[in-house]
Parts: C-alpha cells; structure tokens; sequence
C-alpha cells in the first residue's frame, strides 16, 4: 500500500523517522512528507496557505495515481480530510494521529500566536499536560531543535470542502490525548469539535495514550497502530 505521512505543525518529514521503518518493513510504500514552508528556518512562509498544503499532498499523490492511505498528524488531519475531499476515489483510508476531520469553513487554530507570515514553536508553558504527557526534556529539547515555524496561513485559513463523497472514505482515529470513549461521548453529545468525524460513515478508533505527539513518544506502537489501520484496506 501507499502511504503518505502529513506532519503536524512545526514539523517536516523527518518527524515520521522513527515510524517509518516499521512501515517498510510491513512492505508498504511510505512517502513522508515536508510541506511548502517548512523546509527549513530560512523557508519563504509569507503567502503560504492551507490550499498549498493540501494541494501539495494531491500532488503526490495524483502521482501515485493508485489508492493511497493518507496519516495525517494533528493540524496534518485538516488537510488529510480535504486531500480525502478532492479525491475520494482514490483514498481508500485517512488515519487521524490525535486529530480529526476539518469542517467546511472552519480553521485549523486561528488563535496561535505569531505574525501575519508565520507561528514559531510557542513555549512548553502554553501547552497543557495532555499534550505534553509522555513528552521528557529529553524529547522535548528534540522537538524544539527541529522545529520550524509554521505558515501562518495554514493555522487560519479556513478549510474549503465541495465533495459529500468525503464522507464514505473510511477512517481511523489514533485517540491519544483524548480516548475513543471521550470521542464517542461528544459525539453523542453533538459537540462542535468532532461534527465532521460524526458525519463520517465508516469509523474506528485505536487508542494510543500518550500525549500529543505520538511519533516521538511511542513510535513503534503509532507505527503498529498505522499497520492495524492499513490492514483495513
């Protein structure tokens, strides 16, 4: 199978390392992905938006052109989701890594601070236990060295989605900070935050408890939860 790895923000291909030999190893093509502004600290990031991202994932995989599988890390499932949308047909799995589907008209988080071009690493204080579970000063002195600042225009750009058909592709959620009975309860309780993955047809969950970051806190049991989606296809 083809699959394609969407960082988070902050982060570019090289934060699915240590995922992606369990992957390879499995036999699938894995294609990990740095996107448009995240290249490096020098990086043009001004007049990035979110359709870039997604439009650079339809890229590659338009040149796949077979089915792909789509893994999409935190802000990386927005843009999952509407890879999911332009092509339907050829999406035969979208797993969320602690994230979800992205509405229509909605963005992905307006409120990061930055600049009008782009949004650095904030500090470790503005995250919240959640997120940082697992996360050791070890790992998190890692995470800050790599990290680039992120497109702005990604962060608040609201997401344009035009195909229903978006809503058959199936899916997977790898619930980290929040389990999968915490997800399934919203749902029932019809929260704003998980509307979308509510509209899905065809969802399962794999709980994962860490924290927000998966791919350095436990990499080879994400990986092995990727493997069990996969499977599904």
């Amino acid at each position: 199978m083809q699959i394609i790895l969407i960082p988070g923000f902050w982060l570019d291909a090289s934060s699915w390392n240590e995922v992606t030999p369990t992957l390879e190893q499995a036999d699938h093509d894995v294609h990990a992905l740095t996107l448009p502004g995240l290249e490096s600290q020098d990086a043009i990031r001004g007049g990035i938006g979110l359709r870039d991202h997604v439009d650079a994932v339809i890229a590659v995989a338009d040149e796949i052109e077979g089915p792909v599988v789509l893994v999409g890390h935190s802000g990386g499932g927005a843009i999952a989701h509407a890879v999911a949308d332009a092509r339907p047909g050829q999406v035969t799995r979208v797993v969320y890594v602690d994230s979800g589907p992205l509405g229509d008209g909605d963005s992905i988080n307006s409120e990061l601070p930055g600049d009008a071009n782009e949004i650095p690493l904030p500090p470790w204080t503005e995250f919240g236990e959640d997120d940082l579970l697992d996360l050791n000063d070890e790992l998190k002195e890692a995470f800050r060295a790599r990290a680039v600042p992120q497109p702005a225009g990604v962060a608040r750009d609201r997401q344009v989605l035009v195909d229903r058909r978006r809503y058959d592709v199936p899916t997977t959620v790898i619930a980290c900070e929040y389990s999968s009975d915490q997800l399934r309860e919203w749902i029932a309780q019809g929260h704003e935050y998980v509307a979308e993955l509510a509209a899905m047809h065809d969802v399962e969950y794999i709980d994962l408890p860490t924290g927000h970051w998966p791919q350095f806190t436990k990499p080879e049991q994400l990986a092995q939860a990727i493997l069990l989606a996969v499977d599904r296809v």
